[in-house]
């Protein structure tokens, strides 16, 4: 589309509207000529929430040795749970988390994948950014072919009267569709509110 055209159109909608709505940029790549490439407007959707293992997993280093898979996996949770906790509320549980917690996550992970069958030939992944604010995913360990999470690790902020809020860590498997909570282990906060997510 030509330059002059593109900038009247966006000038037009600014005077319309006085400027309270903003062009939403998806009109602008639509418009654009079919040869430039998608590729140079930005990421994928799906680059954005899964990161680089399944690739990592069919290396042929990795292939001979599942241990390195493992170690792969648990390192990444190791790393989302801490992007998870923020500078707020990481420092005040990371002893206990590391130390009663984390090592519960550990062991289902490598539960979740010696249960999934032969390592070198799933393309198995886990995803990339835990929830904010108060939700409560942490990461999921997904199979990328299938599309399918095998299992979803939370933290719950709970409220308990008189006792104050705790931190209620729990995982649900693909096994009983994710229904069931299966308990990690619970890290008190204090009485005052916790911070939210990723703060």
């Amino acid at each position: 589309m030509k330059k002059w055209l593109q900038k009247t159109l966006i000038v037009a909608v600014a005077l319309l509207t006085f400027g309270a709505i903003s062009p939403n940029h998806e009109i602008w790549t639509n418009l654009q000529d079919k040869d430039v490439s998608k590729h140079s407007v930005g990421p994928s959707r799906s680059e954005d929430y899964s990161i680089g293992l399944a690739d990592s997993v069919t290396n042929d280093s990795l292939e001979d040795n599942p241990e390195s898979i493992e170690e792969l996996f648990i390192t990444s949770a190791k790393k989302l749970s801490y992007m998870k906790f923020g500078t707020k509320v990481g420092p005040v549980i990371a002893d206990e988390f590391d130390n009663v917690i984390f090592p519960k996550i550990e062991e289902a992970i490598q539960m979740t994948l010696s249960s999934s069958g032969d390592l070198h030939k799933r393309r198995l992944a886990i995803s990339e950014k835990p929830a904010g604010d108060y939700s409560e995913k942490i990461f999921n360990v997904y199979d990328i072919e299938d599309r399918k999470d095998l299992i979803r690790f939370h933290v719950r902020t709970e409220k308990r009267p008189q006792d104050g809020y705790f931190y209620n860590f729990h995982y649900h498997i693909a096994d009983d569709n994710f229904i069931a909570h299966h308990s990690i282990g619970d890290i008190y906060w204090a009485k005052n509110t916790p911070p939210k997510w990723l703060s």
